[in-house]
């Protein structure tokens, strides 16, 4: 029994589809494992240990991507034309928080590739290695989870953590000014905004206190700030930590995005995102540690 002409068709259409080109023939991908970022000319090179990547999370839309390594490193990632501009927040009442609202990519679309692939964006040093003195223990600055919060006024806010240490961490756009000048004549007319930041002023007996011009009369300057470009930019908003006995191998944001969970073996505590004090719900440590028959492998929040 040979296959229906359709089924093929469907089936060739299902390819370039997935593989983001309706226009020519199906196109095989090579898949290929890599645990650290960039292309190595030799196979053999030895890989640093904190170049591994520990951990990666996608946005809840699906256009953003961070990872995190051994290193302590947050590295970010967006697809397409993707900004951290003005987004939808939970507030809107939107389902779906978008990116400078755009509606969500249907499946049965097809994407172009040059939106699918992820850009480099920005990263940051999220963690340091540290030393417990109480417990003469090294903390690794290795992370473990990353989890995206929400968008607000157009910034993104994350969470990330290592073995002891949960912080948020809020990226967002910043406003590069420069001071410039506009010289005013004595008519209340303007010239073109130059940019020299020094003025002669006439301080003779018989001058005015202005700048000589040229036609004699004299031009007051005013400097303002003028924005000329705009930079990524990243800052800890708060640093939970002292909650935690045990290795923190998950975290988890709630529905509602001002609460989340972090546990480890046998404890799991409660966060509001405003505060940097937690609240045990679950502790499932016995009295006895010879008696230990269980322990937590995961927390998920309400979604």
């Amino acid at each position: 029994m040979e296959p229906s002409s359709n089924g093929g068709d469907d089936d060739d259409m299902a390819d370039r589809r997935w593989d983001g080109d309706v226009s020519g023939g199906p196109q095989v991908i090579d898949w290929n494992f890599f645990q650290v970022f960039g292309e190595r000319e030799n196979a053999a090179e030895e890989v640093q240990d904190a170049d591994i990547i520990s951990a990666i999370e996608f946005s809840r839309d699906g256009r953003h991507l961070a990872t995190g390594d051994r290193g302590g490193r947050v590295v970010l990632f967006a697809q397409g034309d993707a900004t951290y501009g003005r987004q939808k927040s939970r507030d809107d009442g939107a389902e779906d928080m978008q990116v400078d609202g755009a509606a969500p990519a249907r499946s049965d679309v097809a994407v172009p590739r040059s939106k699918q692939l992820y850009r480099y964006v920005t990263e940051f040093q999220s963690h340091e290695p540290e030393f417990d003195y109480l417990k003469s223990l090294d903390i690794e600055e290795k992370i473990n989870k990353i989890r995206w919060v929400y968008s607000s006024n157009g910034a993104q806010f994350l969470l990330s953590t290592n073995d002891k240490t949960v912080k948020l961490w809020k990226v967002f756009e910043r406003k590069v000014r420069c001071v410039v000048e506009q010289p005013h004549d004595a008519n209340g007319g303007t010239q073109p905004i130059s940019t020299t930041s020094t003025s002669t002023i006439d301080s003779s007996p018989a001058g005015n206190g202005l700048p000589p011009s040229a036609g004699g009369k004299g031009v007051l300057t005013l400097p303002r700030l003028v924005c000329t470009d705009r930079k990524l930019a990243t800052r800890c908003r708060r640093v939970y930590s002292n909650a935690h006995t045990y290795n923190i191998h998950s975290i988890s944001v709630n529905s509602d995005y001002e609460t989340y969970l972090s546990s480890d073996d046998l404890r799991i505590n409660l966060w509001n995102l405003a505060s940097e004090s937690s609240f045990n719900i679950v502790d499932i440590k016995p009295a006895n540690m010879e008696e230990l028959t269980e322990v937590g492998a995961l927390a998920l929040g309400a979604r």
